[in-house]
């Protein structure tokens, strides 16, 4: 009896199952400081909901809305969206917010918003089975001391003597308390990964990464010659989390991947930037993960190819691929979009 036939058979029917099974492949997360939820520019909030409409993210991670009473950002895009026929879930929150295509299993308040401080929230779901925890993150925006390399004063913003060590910046930068943040976020993840979940950050930090300020290009963006070690991102890197962004592009050089300040044509140069004889351009839009089930796949900056230098429009000259808008540009910041494989 000839069994190869059989066998050849029943590996093809195995083949085809694999091929057609329905389980999700892929997972998209879109980071997006939306500037007051676009209200500053002309059609702003109808350009968010249709570009969310658009990209069909399963998770967005926005920075800088207003969730108090009176506003109800996440409610009210949550609705926008339903008209458009999709349908997303959040949680009340405060300057940040989070929409997930699954329904929430919780919600919680990792760092409460306090002052100029910043917050971080967090959603859990599942994705196929898989349970997931996305933490959405905008941090301290009044203690920037990358601003003070630059010659500004990062409270005030105006124009200052630079920095005269490593040292005395990076004291500058604990005024912030976004490291007391990243740490709470840190102890949070941590039993969620206990548990098994997969870990998403997502957040507008208003700080560099370290893996940005490199002997490289220590004398490029106005960087004044300062290799410095940015704490979030050493943090998170240390608790072995990952940038996804650098794991897709991990040479600054190339692929600089600057989300601010933003050009935006239907915004005056002096609202997009806060130091206008500086070139401060900045990769401060981030989204960190760790998980056993997934991994990045690819990843995009999204929004327009330009910047904000010298109180000037800079086409970017990197190698740095742009997901481009459809219309109306809401916000001074660009996006991070990043796709991960399920395993």
């Amino acid at each position: 009896m000839n069994m190869k036939k059989p066998i050849f058979t029943l590996l093809l029917l195995l083949l085809t199952v694999l091929a057609n099974a329905k389980g999700k492949k892929e997972l998209t997360v879109l980071q997006w400081n939306i500037w007051q939820e676009g209200t500053v520019v002309p059609g702003g909030y109808e350009a968010i909901v249709n570009e969310v409409v658009r990209l069909k993210p399963d998770f967005v991670t926005f920075s800088e809305v207003r969730n108090y009473e009176g506003t109800r950002f996440n409610d009210r895009i949550v609705e926008a969206l339903k008209e458009k026929g999709l349908t997303y879930y959040s949680f009340y929150s405060y300057d940040s917010g989070l929409l997930s295509r699954y329904p929430l299993t919780d919600s919680l308040t990792v760092f409460p918003e306090k002052g100029d401080h910043g917050s971080i929230y967090k959603l859990t779901t599942m994705v196929d089975g898989h349970p997931i925890a996305v933490y959405t993150a905008h941090l301290d925006y009044q203690n920037c001391a990358y601003y003070n390399v630059r010659g500004y004063d990062g409270s005030t913003w105006k124009e200052s003597a630079l920095p005269a060590s490593l040292d005395e910046l990076l004291q500058m930068n604990v005024a912030s308390q976004r490291d007391d943040a990243i740490r709470l976020f840190l102890a949070e993840a941590e039993k969620d990964l206990r548990r098994g979940y997969s870990v998403i950050l997502g957040g507008d930090f208003n700080e560099p990464s370290h893996r940005d300020w490199i002997e490289k290009n220590k004398d490029l963006y106005d960087h004044q010659g300062f290799v410095v070690p940015w704490t979030v991102t050493t943090l998170l890197e240390n608790a072995g989390l990952v940038d996804a962004y650098r794991q897709v592009y991990p040479n600054p050089l190339t692929h600089p991947g600057f989300t601010y300040p933003s050009d935006n044509p239907l915004v005056k140069i002096e609202k997009l930037t806060w130091a206008p004889k500086a070139d401060e351009r900045e990769r401060i839009d981030f989204i960190f993960y760790r998980s056993e089930v997934f991994k990045v796949d690819k990843a995009v900056v999204f929004g327009p190819n330009q910047s904000i230098a010298r109180s000037q429009r800079v086409k970017e000259k990197s190698k740095d691929r742009f997901l481009k808008p459809l219309d109306v540009w809401p916000t001074d910041h660009k996006g991070v979009l990043v796709t991960f494989k399920l395993k």
